[in-house]
């Protein structure tokens, strides 16, 4: 079974290629989306949380207010690093019991949806990387537009990312977001084709 990480900078456009790799029939683990649910109402993550940071961030039973954790955390290294000691496990455990059950339905690949791939050191599970990446206009202009969002957090967000050029040297496969959607399918399509996968080209 081929593991296939999937990363790239904030609003680099990553969700678009994901929903692409889902449609050819890649499942896909989608880290953001494990935070969610141990942040949730009655989340794995919710009581150390409130622990840690403070029973204003939200309740068992309504989960944490993520908006406001984020607006704490991104502001303070050292609180952010905390948050990310109590979250990385879980989502680890996580992410690797998804991998069991795949390899036990004998999948040919899986897909692995991690923002901060290279910066928990992801990377080495998988056998292959492909990095999403936009020019800084791109990126700021849909990260903005994000509800919640300002200048000073997205700053706070992209100093505690590695680059978006040095991810692009790390990967497998690069894909360019700012250029025509087709073209980005195309190379993407062709290049999973080219690692073994079959892939039917007019799934998406």
């Amino acid at each position: 079974m081929k593991i296939i990480g999937v990363t790239g900078s904030i609003a680099a456009g990553k969700s678009t290629i994901v929903g692409w790799i889902n449609k050819l029939g890649i499942t896909t683990h989608d880290s953001d989306c494990a935070v969610h649910e141990l942040l949730g109402p009655n989340g794995g993550a919710v009581q150390d949380v409130l622990t840690e940071f403070g029973s204003h961030f939200g309740t068992i039973a309504g989960g944490i207010n993520r908006n406001s954790l984020g607006d704490e955390v991104f502001a303070t290294p050292q609180k952010r690093l905390k948050l990310e000691s109590i979250l990385h496990p879980m989502v680890r455990q996580h992410r690797d019991a998804f991998i069991v059950e795949q390899r036990r339905a004998n999948v040919a690949a899986i897909a692995l949806d991690v923002p901060l791939l290279f910066e928990t050191g992801g990377e080495v599970m998988c056998d292959y990387v492909i990095v999403v990446h936009a020019s800084a206009k791109t990126t700021v202009k849909r990260a903005l537009a994000r509800p919640g969002m300002t200048t000073e957090k997205l700053d706070l967000i992209l100093a505690s990312q590695i680059s978006s050029d040095d991810k692009k040297v790390r990967a497998d496969l690069a894909l360019d977001s700012d250029i025509p959607k087709d073209q980005t399918r195309n190379q993407l399509i062709d290049w999973l084709s080219l690692i073994g996968l079959s892939i039917v080209r007019d799934e998406i």
